[in-house]
């Protein structure tokens, strides 16, 4: 593949599960589950990528920038707590955080990520 290729995964008529060109991926995660609490859509979210981040040939070392979007901002702690312990020590991503109204009245959160690969 030249570095000009662009590889699609997942395709659907309004998008794709990913999208790699040149060296870097780029996908978004919403919760699978939208039953669960902020806690436990977070978790699902960032379980969700790691699974994104393997089937691209990358992995949360190789993480260059995730946007978070939180319907409430109050969650944010909740947030932080999983998130530091998914983020491996030295490898933090550019990252903001910021309220948002998101596409379905039970998503607690969604992430949009771009990673080298």
């Amino acid at each position: 593949m030249s570095m000009s290729d662009i590889q699609r995964f997942g395709v659907t008529r309004r998008w794709s599960d990913a999208v790699v060109h040149g060296g870097v991926a780029y996908f978004v995660e919403v919760p699978d589950d939208m039953t669960q609490d902020v806690r436990g859509q977070i978790a699902q979210v960032l379980a969700q990528i790691d699974g994104r981040l393997k089937l691209v040939g990358s992995d949360r070392t190789r993480l260059l920038q995730v946007l978070i979007y939180l319907p409430n901002l109050a969650d944010g702690s909740v947030l932080n707590s999983l998130w530091d312990e998914w983020v491996p020590e030295g490898h933090a991503p550019a990252r903001a955080c910021v309220q948002a109204l998101l596409g379905h009245p039970d998503c607690k959160v969604e992430m949009v990520i771009t990673a080298a690969v």
